[in-house]
């Protein structure tokens, strides 16, 4: 259905690949892999034809229908969610595709109240899920996904998973996910060193099969050079000698006959490092106690104990919208509770490594500045040498923090916890952005790490690399299982991850692990006037705050608007050589983009407050 036939592409004068072929067949499912920066991106620009080859074409069976979703950042139009998911097409499509759409906006996680709102009400991610549920409704014949995990939590992803592995067309699919590439994929594309080879089977599958290709490369380019050496050897030993003078020729003329084997390529360079050791902590590392915390009206948890211990390696899983991110973030001190404590052990020293990377990094900072803006003050060699590490070298260490790829600014968070070593390690989807050697690298500093680790992921691979404990979160409710993720999905008796995730919570959770019971009445019968005058003025308020609410989320809404529109000129502006002949207008125009994109982070905090406000709104009211 598609083929692409010894494509070459360009860019900034480096040859991203050249010579590329390969087909597409109806029904396939792809994983497109390879280091940042190898041209994955550049490649399904070609496919979708908005670039052409330097070489070669690319060519498609009349009538196949693409669709395609980018990594991040698909604009969106002023309509609700569901009509963002069934392509607000006219008005007979809308009504056939409608259950269809809520489906699948279901398996996504959305909530039914969400799917009349204003889809620019939602945060990126979710704007992202929308986007995937649409494409997941028309059903085109090829889907180009690329990094379509990266904004699913781990239920969702699961469900996600499971709902391709009968999507009816072909697949061609981005991503660092290695579990979720071995369960979909039926042949690897590998794009490095500017080729792509194609492997047969899923991603461990491509590991067992390149690295047999590699070895028996490496062992007949070694037996080649040793016969050359041999040959080279007689040549030069008797080319002197008039009775060999003959047969050292014909020595030297094997040699340029043979059809050379080019020498293994060496490894892309990847991160590498390990933490540095922190400072012993003590035995009780972090414990909240009798906790309160509600967004707005809406509870998440109320009377929670919870308590870690030095050297637990803990994972949090649960629906959306459990509060796993809430609760790594009181364990943070990033939210403070409404009532209860949180207590930090002896000698404890957290780290937090937030899921949105803005959280903690300071989008006006270089990248230079931002690893040396920390309590430890390193110097500027040692920040230095650990960039390196993580391939921030040259200029690069002069780029501003806003600029950065997402899989940038997921190293330069790690930067910093490694110049800033921590004992109580905090990570939300710690794996988002970066590239399999990155994880790579990651898992084997943690396997050293001798602090206490407690994070949420929805990367299966990295979570069972890790976890030594699991805690299931849903409705307010933290139930402990004390063994690895395997053990969670066994002692859960379910049948699949999904399952394991939803599982119905039962009465043997410990006492301590469980919220504080509401408050209920003792007395019977119907409600009394009082009680319904009550409840009246309780609706009446809230009406008043949601509609308040919707007013400045437009607001903020139009204000980021502007802004970021105003950013992107400044970025093309800077981006332009000709801006650099005048040295003062780069100097303001690059105080300009600073000025604006703290702006910007302000109207998004702002924002998300408001929003998480009004998602608390939807929520019904207590019964009286």
């Amino acid at each position: 259905m598609l083929s692409v036939s010894n494509a070459s592409k360009t860019y900034a004068g480096r040859t991203l690949f050249s010579g590329v072929s390969f087909h597409i067949n109806r029904g396939e499912k792809i994983g497109l892999i390879g280091p940042n920066g190898a041209g994955k991106s550049t490649l399904f620009s070609l496919l979708l034809g908005e670039a052409a080859p330097d070489d070669g074409q690319i060519t498609m069976e009349k009538g196949i229908t693409l669709g395609f979703l980018p990594q991040e950042s698909a604009p969106v139009d002023d309509v609700t969610v569901l009509d963002l998911a069934t392509g607000h097409l006219h008005e007979h499509s809308r009504w056939e595709d409608e259950p269809k759409a809520k489906r699948i906006l279901s398996g996504l996680a959305f909530r039914e109240s969400d799917f009349t709102r204003n889809a620019r009400t939602l945060s990126g991610g979710w704007v992202m899920r929308a986007h995937l549920a649409r494409l997941l409704v028309q059903e085109p014949d090829l889907l180009l996904l690329d990094e379509p995990t990266n904004h699913l939590d781990l239920e969702s992803l699961i469900w996600f998973q499971d709902y391709l592995k009968s999507y009816p067309g072909a697949i061609l699919m981005i991503s660092h996910d290695r579990e979720f590439l071995n369960q979909l994929t039926d042949s690897i594309l590998e794009i490095a060193h500017g080729k792509v080879v194609r492997y047969r089977g899923n991603y461990d599958d491509y590991l067992r099969e390149k690295a047999a290709r590699e070895e028996q490369l490496q062992g007949a380019y070694d037996n080649q050079q040793r016969e050359i050496a041999k040959l080279k050897t007689f040549a030069d030993r008797f080319k002197a000698k008039a009775n060999f003078a003959s047969r050292a020729q014909d020595k030297l003329k094997m040699i340029d006959r043979m059809e050379k084997i080019e020498a293994p390529v060496a490894a892309e360079k990847t991160v590498k490092f390990r933490f540095p050791q922190p400072q012993r902590s003590g035995q009780r590392v972090i414990a909240l106690k009798d906790v309160d915390f509600a967004y707005g009206a809406q509870p998440v948890y109320a009377g929670l104990h919870f308590e870690i211990e030095r050297g637990q390696r803990i994972v949090l899983v649960g629906p959306n919208g459990a509060g796993k991110s809430t609760l790594l973030k009181l364990l943070a001190d990033a939210l403070q509770p409404q009532a209860g404590r949180r207590e930090l052990g002896h000698n404890v020293k957290p780290g937090y490594f937030a899921q949105y990377r803005g959280d903690v990094l300071n989008m006006r900072h270089s990248v230079l500045q931002s690893a040396m803006d920390l309590p430890s003050r390193p110097g500027e060699q040692l920040a230095r040498t650990i960039l390196g590490s993580f391939l921030f070298r040259g200029d690069d260490v002069f780029k501003p923090v806003g600029i950065l790829s997402g899989g940038e600014k997921s190293r330069l968070a790690l930067v910093r916890l490694l110049l800033d070593p921590p004992n109580l390690l905090l990570m939300d989807e710690p794996t988002t952005h970066l590239d399999m050697g990155s994880i790579d690298a990651l898992v084997a500093a943690l396997e050293d790490y001798e602090g206490t680790l407690v994070f949420i992921s929805h990367d299966v691979y990295f979570i069972r690399a890790m976890a030594r404990s699991v805690v299931h979160i849903a409705a307010g409710v933290l139930t402990p299982y004390a063994g690895d993720y395997q053990y969670y999905l066994d002692k859960t008796r379910a049948t699949s991850a999904r399952e394991a995730l939803t599982a119905t919570l039962t009465n043997q959770q410990p006492r301590e692990w469980q919220p504080a019971s509401a408050a209920t009445s003792s007395s019977g019968g119907g409600k009394t006037k009082e009680q319904k005058r009550l409840e009246a003025e309780a609706r009446n308020a809230r009406a008043r705050e949601r509609r308040e609410l919707e007013q400045r989320i437009a607001a903020g809404e139009t204000t980021s608007a502007r802004l970021e529109s105003r950013r992107d000129e400044l970025h093309a502006l800077l981006r332009d050589p000709a801006t650099y002949a005048d040295g003062a207008k780069a100097i303001a125009l690059q105080h300009e983009l600073e000025t604006v994109d703290a702006e910007i982070a302000s109207v998004t905090a702002r924002w998300e407050q408001d929003t998480a406000a009004l998602e608390a709104l939807a929520a019904p009211l207590p019964a009286g």
